[in-house]
């Protein structure tokens, strides 16, 4: 089999770049340690959720004036608590973590969207501004009933 001079040349271009793009990957998230963006990781024992604080006590805690925490733990087909209610105006720290696959954190017609992943800890805050039910769904594929895991925040 002939190969043409031309093509010779790109297949040594491109196999040339791929190695260096795989050198640079390579060199970013082995030897400079790179790690997700945040320089302050929470991690916590997914096997140790009933005794870890805060997870031993799901759900809404006060902090201050209009200030508040959710504790919420996802588990396979549902999050502990199914149930939250919030204050209208409150502004909400959530601490998100799972106790045994990833799943997806999505409350809907809100910004609050973050993968949950077993061992880390998301935070997230957000101010509830319009009263109502919003709908909390996994969005990440965790499972055979995958469709059913939600949970509702009830704003009033």
């Amino acid at each position: 089999m002939h190969i043409h001079r031309l093509e010779k040349l790109w297949l040594v271009f491109g196999i040339s770049m791929l190695a260096v793009f795989l050198t640079v990957v390579g060199v970013g998230a082995f030897a400079l340690g790179m790690e997700p963006p945040g320089g302050h990781r929470h991690t916590v024992d997914p096997e140790k959720l009933s005794t870890t604080a805060p997870f031993d006590k799901p759900g809404l805690q006060r902090l201050g004036n209009g200030e508040y925490e959710a504790n919420i733990i996802a588990f396979a087909f549902g999050y502990k608590p199914d149930v939250i209610e919030i204050p209208l105006g409150a502004k909400v720290n959530f601490n998100i973590t799972s106790s045994d696959v990833v799943h997806g954190f999505q409350v809907v017609n809100t910004t609050i969207n973050m993968m949950v992943v077993p061992g880390e800890v998301n935070h997230l805050a957000y101010t509830f501004t319009e009263p109502g039910e919003y709908l909390v769904i996994c969005n990440e594929y965790c499972g055979a009933a995958h469709e059913v895991m939600m949970m509702k925040l009830i704003v009033k």
